[in-house]
């Protein structure tokens, strides 16, 4: 009965299933049922807008970048089914149903023990941790070591989650909002990486341009709309396309410039009477704690310089494919979600695109390269959850190509020392600096506040 329960709520998708969690959450914290039922009411129809853009570009940007490879003859022959094929095979694993309790229970003991400022209410994404979770219950046989990996991931991206806050707040404006993502999170540590050495190198370091800069220079031909027209000819002219398919795929893409920072307004519209409210009752129960509400990174992909990066970041993804060494996966199905990879790196960068470009390459062929390593139990977690025709294989960049799910396995059996050993260092340097950054700006914080009080008195 509870499985069946619980494969139905799942199965309600997240622009349902968020809107019920939130109604639930802001009633909990007292407040009024009319108010609690138009935000969460607001936050579906602003995931409805984003499903409908993103599906916009899957439809539009999908075929052309297929086409781009059959164009170069690219022969990568395992294709990235994407987040959209990756989560239901996910949610059908054996860890599923256990996962969102364990997820939840690891949030609350965090919160407890003042380990976080989050509190996630973005349930549907715990099938993130699950993946790891699952994978990790394929590659070593057991089913405990497949709930430390739920675990893991969790308590991860929860402090990702407090790590990148500030970032959150004064880039992209989302006050008392936590971002703890399967996707965006963990790879925000290897922009962090790129920046900091960025900053050491005389020339580069003073390389600055941005969406901003480029709509100032060029006035209305600088504009986001603009911007996205041009990078639809780009990829059309790439692909092959004839002058009518171009013209189309360029008015789509400009289509996407501008309806997506519009699609999430109304997520903001719901979410920040909650935040406020959470904030304030957390608080007052707990002492004066600061709290995070900790939702999807959707809400990141609204600002244009995210936007731009992503458009930039779809042939240049299917490049980087081909010059990663040993790469087997075609980019396909993550290509108009290609956003959540780069996102954090943006915010890191402050809107910086040069630095982008270097961090997002980066991040895109370790992407890829752990992808084609996790093949084999990508395509048998597909077998189990019945969703592979017999022979074939699949892949996936988000997920699939996470190095923390792939570290994990690693740790456990040591399939590739060389690989965890490159791969490990990489990320743990990222992740090292990403603390010490977050801890900086906590104490200038701190510090700031000190001295106003001494000014007030």
């Amino acid at each position: 009965m509870f499985t069946e329960i619980m494969r139905y709520i799942l199965d309600l998708g997240p622009t349902v299933m968020l809107p019920i969690v939130i109604i639930i959450f802001s009633k909990m914290l007292g407040m009024k049922l009319g108010d609690c039922f138009k935000s969460g009411l607001h936050i579906g129809i602003g995931f409805v807008g984003i499903g409908l853009v993103i599906g916009l570009m899957l439809d539009s940007i999908g075929p052309a970048a297929k086409a781009m490879a059959e164009h170069f003859q690219i022969n990568l022959h395992v294709v990235d089914v994407g987040w959209p094929g990756s989560s239901p095979m996910t949610w059908a694993s054996q860890i599923a149903l256990v996962a969102i309790p364990v997820a939840i229970g690891v949030n609350v003991l965090m919160l407890v023990t003042r380990m976080t400022r989050v509190v996630n209410v973005d349930i549907w994404n715990i099938w993130h941790m699950t993946f790891t979770g699952a994978m990790l219950h394929l590659a070593t046989g057991s089913y405990w070591l497949g709930i430390l990996g739920v675990v893991v991931h969790a308590a991860f991206v929860y402090k990702l989650g407090d790590w990148f806050a500030r970032d959150t707040k004064e880039f992209f404006g989302l006050e008392g909002i936590a971002i703890p993502h399967g996707s965006s999170a963990y790879l925000g540590p290897i922009a962090v990486l790129v920046d900091t050495l960025i900053d050491k190198v005389p020339g580069l370091k003073r390389i600055h341009f941005s969406a901003d800069d480029v709509q100032r220079r060029f006035g209305p031909f600088g504009e986001p709309v603009t911007v996205g027209f041009v990078m639809g000819l780009v990829i059309g002219l790439l692909a092959g396309y004839d002058a009518k398919s171009v013209l189309q795929l360029a008015v789509k893409t400009a289509a996407v410039m501008l309806l997506m920072p519009r699609v999430i307004k109304p997520i903001m519209d719901g979410l920040t009477p909650i935040a406020k409210h959470a904030r304030k009752r957390l608080q007052a129960k707990f002492g004066g704690q600061e709290f995070l509400i900790g939702l999807d990174p959707a809400l990141l992909l609204g600002h244009t310089s995210v936007v731009s990066a992503s458009l930039i970041f779809i042939p240049l993804t299917i490049l980087i494919a081909v010059l990663v060494p040993g790469n087997q996966v075609l980019p396909f199905g993550d290509l108009a979600t290609i956003g959540f990879f780069v996102a954090m790196a943006v915010a890191v960068h402050q809107g910086n695109l040069f630095r982008t470009l270097i961090s997002g390459t980066l991040i895109m062929a370790i992407t890829l390269w752990i992808a084609t390593q996790t093949i084999g139990l990508h395509t048998q977690l597909a077998q189990n959850a019945g969703a592979l025709k017999t022979g074939g294989m699949v892949a996936s960049m988000d997920q699939g190509g996470s190095p923390v799910t792939w570290l994990l396995i690693q740790l456990f059996t040591w399939q590739n020392v060389v690989g965890f050993i490159v791969i490990g260092a990489l990320y743990f340097t990222g992740v090292l600096l990403t603390w010490r950054r977050a801890r900086a700006f906590t104490t200038a914080e701190k510090s700031a506040a000190s001295l106003e009080d001494q000014t007030a008195s």
